[in-house]
């Protein structure tokens, strides 16, 4: 008898750790924030990590960050539940919710109060490169798209640019080469690339970086600008325990609001981030991204002039 309680007790404390291992991460273990650094992490990192010790202080838990210029692995890393929040761009936020248990709870908003951005087409300044000399499709011209799951980078410009001329990217250039919004940036100033897709908010943070971006900003040209796209979207695992999701959302809610010298520093970090408050938001918010990719289908080449 003493045993078979030994076995019971055994399976039944086994059973108790791999139930725990599908919940959300004890109250012990800190949370983690995925953030989509389009950007390099060595610029993003010091952005993002004073938001990120003011929500441990006021969740009473610590938050860590999990940065990544990979969009599908910081949705897959949320679905495995190795990250329990998250700032998304739109199409990535998308999949959270789709792939990952995700919940959309706040919205960003910029610097001129607005909720959207834009896809950008640039080339160097001086090339003499156009739009039309770019959708020629001749083969000649080294191109750059964004991460596959990229709303700006290459969602948009394939929804609005390309496919509505039957354009597929890749019968249209002499390469094509995806990479980072930053990566690409840099690549049409040097030269690297003879064009390529990027977005409004990583022009602003180049034209205020680094001398290097900033030097890099001066030198391209914008041919191309999308309709108004869903600007990023925080997410949540819809299995972090009620009051902690209300703590949080509370949190971005009211972050930079208000007077007083704490508010003051609150809206200093967020305008480094380019934002001004986060609005409450729900899945709704994304519903122009869940009209794009209904949109999105294979093109066919376009012929060769």
């Amino acid at each position: 008898m003493s045993t078979r309680r030994t076995f019971l007790s055994l399976a039944a404390a086994a059973l108790v750790s791999l139930a725990g291992c599908s919940k959300i991460a004890p109250a012990d273990q800190p949370l983690t924030f995925s953030i989509l650094s389009a950007e390099d992490q060595a610029s993003f990192g010091p952005l993002w990590q004073p938001m990120l010790d003011d929500l441990s202080t006021a969740i009473g838990r610590r938050v860590q960050p999990r940065f990544s210029s990979s969009y599908s692995l910081l949705v897959e890393a949320m679905a495995a539940n190795q990250s329990q929040i998250g700032w998304f761009s739109a199409e990535p936020a998308l999949d959270a919710i789709e792939r990952a248990n995700a919940r959309v709870f706040a919205r960003t908003v910029d610097l001129e109060g607005r909720d959207t951005y834009t896809s950008v087409v640039i080339v160097k300044k001086g090339s003499g490169l156009t739009l039309d000399r770019i959708l020629a499709c001749d083969h000649s011209l080294n191109f750059g798209m964004g991460d596959p799951k990229s709303t700006s980078g290459t969602l948009a410009p394939m929804t609005y640019l390309f496919k509505p001329k039957g354009i597929d990217p890749n019968s249209c250039f002499k390469t094509v080469r995806s990479a980072a919004h930053s990566a690409n940036l840099f690549a049409v100033a040097n030269g690297a690339l003879d064009a390529s897709t990027n977005n409004s908010v990583g022009l602003d943070f180049a034209r205020v970086g680094n001398p290097a971006a900033k030097a890099a900003y001066d030198d391209l040209q914008v041919v191309w600008t999308s309709p108004p796209l869903p600007e990023s979207a925080l997410v949540y695992r819809k299995d972090i325990d009620p009051a902690l999701q209300a703590k949080i959302a509370a949190f971005f809610l009211h972050y930079g609001v208000g007077t007083g010298p704490d508010a003051d520093r609150q809206r200093a970090i967020m305008t480094k981030l380019h934002y001004s408050v986060f609005h409450a938001a729900d899945d709704s918010y994304l519903d122009p991204v869940r009209q794009m990719e209904a949109a999105k289908a294979p093109t066919g080449a376009k012929p060769t002039p």
